[in-house]
């Protein structure tokens, strides 16, 4: 971290997209010494990638610290940014150089929430992509999945951007969200899910959306037998 430190503050001068764009390859490069370092070994299962030329709404499911790191390893043939915790500013050193990679949100107000997606929309504008995690904060339910804000899904039919579902198979169990210190090596597996156009939805259209991505991912969490689904029990009556 404090070897990219100085680049991060060097290429933050050079504007919020071509600098932001050095700032994530710098990342990138950071990540993957710390990922190989510590035993992380990433997998990209056979799925529907993405297509380089055009823009996404990317979302993944979010379970472990270990989610953020994971996305830059993942998302390589696309300029993007991510919508990431206001609070996480407040970390030392990390906090400056998660500043300028990451449009914050800050969900106290609903101004506050608002600012953030018109930030995402002028990335998506300027021909980048973005990175949401729709559920917002940790899914701590032994569900496949918490239930999803609508911001993602509002911003992909205001922008007509597809929406890319991405599955995150192994984070909870190579780091559980309760603890940092929980850290152990091994695979992570990511897999792409099929894109979902929203060519020609309106605002009326985003509960179907949401819908129908949260149904996609749960049901291809469920495929992969992911650790924190809970088990389901028959019960017997007498």
């Amino acid at each position: 971290m404090l070897c990219a430190l100085p680049f991060v503050a060097i290429f933050s001068l050079r504007g919020s997209i071509k600098g932001g764009n050095l700032i994530y390859k710098t990342c990138f490069y950071w990540d993957w010494c710390w990922m190989t370092i510590l035993g992380l070994h990433h997998i990209t299962l056979p799925g529907p990638e993405p297509d380089p030329r055009k823009q996404y709404v990317f979302v993944a499911n979010h379970i472990s610290y270990l989610d953020i790191p994971l996305i830059l390893r993942v998302i390589r043939r696309h300029s993007f940014r991510v919508l990431g915790k206001a609070e996480m500013r407040k970390v030392p050193i990390f906090g400056y150089i998660y500043s300028r990679a990451v449009v914050m949100v800050d969900r106290s107000t609903p101004d506050q929430r608002s600012k953030s997606a018109r930030e995402l929309i002028g990335v998506l504008r300027q021909g980048i992509s973005v990175f949401i995690f729709s559920e917002g904060t940790f899914n701590e339910t032994r569900d496949p999945l918490k239930g999803f804000y609508d911001g993602a899904f509002r911003i992909a039919i205001e922008t007509q951007t597809s929406v890319k579902p991405i599955l995150f198979l192994d984070t909870y169990d190579r780091m559980h969200y309760s603890s940092v210190f929980s850290l152990n090596p091994g695979k992570l597996r990511t897999v792409f899910l099929p894109e979902v156009s929203v060519e020609g939805l309106t605002i009326e259209d985003l509960p179907d959306l949401r819908e129908k991505v949260f149904r996609m991912m749960e049901e291809g969490l469920k495929k992969y037998n992911v650790s924190w689904i809970r088990p389901v029990t028959n019960k017997v009556h007498s």
